[in-house]
């Protein structure tokens, strides 16, 4: 069942089975307060076993740009288009949230993102190959993240 994250009451709904479920959390609520904020879009989420296709488009993007694959469970997705970007998500059990940025009109303009929540480790699969700059959130903490363009067509 699709769930609308609020922002102003940070709750770990979807995500008790993280270990950093309180900063997951509160990363996902940043990342809806950033989307209500600049686009006046409700963020909703969806159970990853209800996503399949969502998780699968990642994937394959992950795999054929990078050739990375988390061993990390997938707990939540989220799909939808704002203006003229395709923006899709997945929120992982250890903490990490992916994120792609396809613009449909531009190719310049296509990025897969990562960050990772307060507490948890660089996973294995990015360690030593990626950079992450640091940023506080008020509703996460220290979010650190990265990112790699993508150069194919999805």
């Amino acid at each position: 069942m699709s769930y609308v994250v609020d922002f102003k009451q940070v709750s770990t709904i979807g995500l008790e089975s993280s270990p950093v479920q309180e900063a997951l959390a509160g990363l996902r609520a940043n990342e809806a307060r950033y989307f209500m904020n600049k686009y006046s879009h409700a963020f909703t989420v969806t159970p990853a076993a209800e996503s399949t296709e969502t998780l699968q488009y990642v994937n394959r993007i992950l795999k054929e740009e990078r050739d990375i694959q988390f061993a990390a469970k997938p707990l939540e997705t989220s799909s939808f288009q704002v203006e003229n970007i395709r923006w899709t998500y997945v929120f992982y059990e250890d903490g990490l949230s992916v994120n792609v940025l396809y613009t449909i009109d531009d190719p310049k303009k296509r990025a897969v993102g990562f960050k990772l929540s307060e507490g948890m480790e660089v996973p294995q699969e990015l360690e030593g190959k990626f950079k992450f700059a640091r940023q506080k959130s008020k509703l996460a903490g220290t979010i650190r993240g990265s990112f790699f363009v993508i150069k194919g067509e999805y």
